[in-house]
């Protein structure tokens, strides 16, 4: 089976013109292999690496995504033109290797693998520029590959996403509870959230950890951009938090730290230097500030949870599936600090978020999955699941759970996004069996009700889902995912268990507003 752990046999780097001094060198220690690179006046963009091997025997392949994935995650034949962003699983069918780069990462890494190697792109650029290390050496990453026999594939890609990541940050309670978007949609009040509130706080029954009420966008003065002060509807955020926690709630929050259009128009110099999409730059000093400022307001409200959001897209201008090798198609901007990596900027970017946060909880959405991890607690491991259609539900939460959950427990606690209940959308037969997957998979459990949905029966179910899940003991490992890439064979704590995500709900022809997945165009 395939092995990079060693120096590669080719090494090409790309400049932002000749290369006149950059070096890259390599440093073998503990199984890992440390990738550096250095440069005085040249600007390097990339560094490509090659390990020759000529795989001969029928395998299977599996990578990872640059951020959220999209009902796209697969297990595939070999294809040397496919990029898997930070770590592959390779199986044939009986022993499984892993091959990818440490987590917390100081550039972008993406592999290509073939019937005559592996190929890795070090992606060390400032934006779509090459970065002015100044002589500095660089540690860009860390290569880990490891072999793994008598293993099935889940339990090897477990294994080996505990190796990439040393240290994940993980929530001291199972956090689990309700967001309001996918019945509301960004149209809600101080009044129907409080009752929202109310109705979890019922269905959480006597549970001693208590659920959270995370309020999405809509409760600010401009959708789904800054600043982020409450609109009139909403008035006053101290007080919604406090009415939570009087119900035994704990109260969260979502918002977009690098958009508000007031601060963009009065401040052009604070924005990514980009022809297109400008938003605030994360590296600009300003900008941090702000940042710092807008967190320590909602935590001074009282919430103990904030979701960020938009970051990925709002940094480098494309959301996932825009991309393939590289984490930008934007050539010639810059961020603020020309003298960190695209990699460094995020990491200090989700530090900031963290270390201002405190003890509050962070759901990255919209985040680098690799350099999010040991920096946010929870992570939205895939796009938006609907509360209008079940396709939407099926093709990207259930695909997202069973690929991504592996890295559960290991980078962070997965979310693959919530149960959407809305009147006269999605039969409780198909929502009742997501419901059911979800509660028992060791991961959070958020579900989004239209109070005046809920039965006697999908409230029993509820209860007991919230009951379930307010512990996440349980453990869950897609059977069938390696030819299915919406499994609906699970074993659950040693159990068979089979879904019909189907049932007489086939796929429809879905098309996206771009940026807006709760818009859905059926025919």
């Amino acid at each position: 089976m395939v092995d990079i752990l060693r120096n590669p046999d080719l090494v090409k780097i790309y400049c932002d013109e000749e290369n006149v001094d950059t070096k890259v060198d390599f440093e073998t220690e503990d199984r890992k292999l440390k990738i550096f690179v250095t440069a005085n006046e040249s600007r390097p963009r990339m560094v490509c690496l090659r390990w020759y091997y000529k795989t001969e025997e029928a395998v299977s392949v599996m990578g990872d995504k640059w951020e959220r994935a999209y009902g796209d995650m697969t297990w595939h034949s070999l294809n040397g033109e496919t990029f898997m962003p930070w770590y592959f699983i390779v199986n044939n069918g009986k022993d499984n290797v892993g091959c990818g780069v440490m987590t917390g990462c100081s550039s972008f890494v993406s592999f290509q693998y073939d019937a005559s190697g592996v190929t890795a792109w070090v992606d060390v650029r400032c934006g779509g520029v090459g970065v002015d290390l100044s002589g500095r050496r660089l540690h860009a990453c860390t290569v880990v590959c490891e072999h793994y026999e008598n293993m099935s594939a889940f339990d090897a890609a477990k294994a080996f996403c505990r190796v990439m990541c040393e240290k994940p940050i993980l929530p001291k309670e199972p956090v689990y509870g309700s967001n309001n978007w996918y019945y509301a949609y960004g149209n809600s009040s101080f009044e129907e959230i409080i009752e929202d509130a109310r109705l979890i706080s019922s269905l959480a029954g006597e549970n001693k950890n208590r659920p959270f009420m995370v309020i999405d966008d809509g409760w600010q003065i401009n959708k789904c951009d800054g600043p982020w002060i409450p609109n009139e509807k909403y008035r006053d955020m101290k007080e919604v938090a406090d009415r939570f926690k009087e119900m035994g709630i704990r109260p969260g929050i979502w918002f977009r730290p690098l958009h508000s259009s007031p601060v963009e128009k009065e401040h052009p110099e604070w924005l990514i230097n980009r022809n297109v999409m400008k938003f605030l730059d994360p590296s600009h000093p300003e900008v941090k500030k702000l940042i710092k400022e807008d967190i320590e307001r909602i935590i001074g409200w009282g919430f103990e949870l904030i979701k960020h959001d938009f970051s990925q897209c709002d940094m480098f201008g494309h959301f996932g599936w825009d991309l393939n090798g590289s984490i930008t198609n934007y050539k010639d901007w810059s961020f603020y600090d020309r003298k960190k990596t695209s990699a460094e900027i995020t990491l200090d970017f989700y530090r900031l978020i963290k270390e201002t946060a405190g003890d509050a909880y962070i759901i990255g959405c919209d985040t680098v999955s690799h350099l999010s991890a040991g920096l946010v607690e929870i992570s939205r491991v895939g796009t938006d699941t609907s509360g209008r259609c079940w396709s939407v539900t099926r093709m990207n939460g259930v695909n997202c759970l069973a690929f991504r959950m592996c890295q559960n427990d290991a980078f962070y606690k997965v979310d693959a996004d919530c149960v959407g209940l809305m009147a006269d959308n999605i039969p409780w037969k198909l929502n009742r069996q997501w419901l059911d997957l979800l509660s028992k998979s060791g991961s959070p459990l958020f579900v989004s009700m239209q109070p005046s949905v809920i039965t006697p029966e999908i409230f029993e179910d509820l209860k007991k889902a919230f009951k379930i899940n307010s512990v996440q003991e349980d453990v869950a490992e897609p059977l069938d995912w390696m030819y299915n890439n919406q499994p609906q064979k699970w074993l659950i704590n040693g159990e068979e268990v089979e879904y019909d995500f189907v049932m007489d709900s086939p796929p429809r022809l879905l098309g996206y507003k771009i940026g807006d997945l709760s818009s859905t165009n059926m025919f």
